[in-house]
């Protein structure tokens, strides 16, 4: 089981985003059967028979054990991963695309980022996946707390040139095998409950 997959097509985020099947997902966590299932979700065996094909056909369950009770085969299934993002490659056309945003200080490019970085990486994962290969990836994630606007505004200018400075002295067009590599750097206010959160450590 992953503990994260990225769901890329409108059959598998529409039954994801079921309610009912969501609830499956969620208690297939650890393999169950069917009626194991339906007796802590509420639902007949037919019916969670008829959920789990569903899923089973996008691949967002699998067998986990078959056990044999007379002449009766019983599966146990479970969920392929722990959690699930939807690709904007799912919407299609009208999935979130930073290309046609014009603002590059908006809240709207920002989020057209990260879902390109949810398509893309979402695309090259799996084909990592299927070459049993790892994927060369890098995040940052941290908070500051900046004492006012004027702070903020010196910061971003200080990471723009730390940057610029970067992809300089690392830049290369012309070596043989090189690849190149997105580097996305994003900020913005934290949440509220962020914040109490990290009052709360500090005490």
């Amino acid at each position: 089981m992953l503990d994260l997959d990225i769901l890329d097509t409108p059959a598998a985020a529409m039954l994801a985003l079921d309610p009912i099947k969501a609830r499956l997902l969620a208690e297939l966590s650890v393999p169950s059967s069917a009626a194991a299932l339906a007796g802590r979700v509420g639902l007949t065996r037919q019916k969670i028979n008829y959920h789990l094909k569903a899923l089973e056909e996008q691949k967002l369950v699998e067998q986990a054990e078959a056990r044999q009770w007379g002449g009766i085969t019983e599966r146990l299934m479970v969920a392929t991963a722990r959690a699930y993002v939807v690709s904007p490659t799912a919407l299609g056309p009208i999935g979130a695309d930073p290309a046609i945003h014009g603002d590059r200080l908006s809240a709207s490019y920002l989020v057209a980022l990260a879902a390109r970085i949810v398509r893309e990486v979402g695309m090259l994962w799996r084909g990592a996946r299927a070459a049993d290969k790892r994927l060369a990836t890098l995040s940052i994630d941290t908070t500051i707390r900046f004492a006012s606007p004027a702070d903020r505004a010196a910061f971003t200018a200080d990471l723009a040139n730390a940057v610029a400075a970067l992809a300089i002295r690392y830049h290369d067009d012309t070596t043989p095998g090189g690849r190149p590599h997105r580097l996305v750097v994003a900020a913005y206010p934290a949440p509220p409950e962020t914040e109490r959160k990290d009052d709360a450590d500090e005490i």
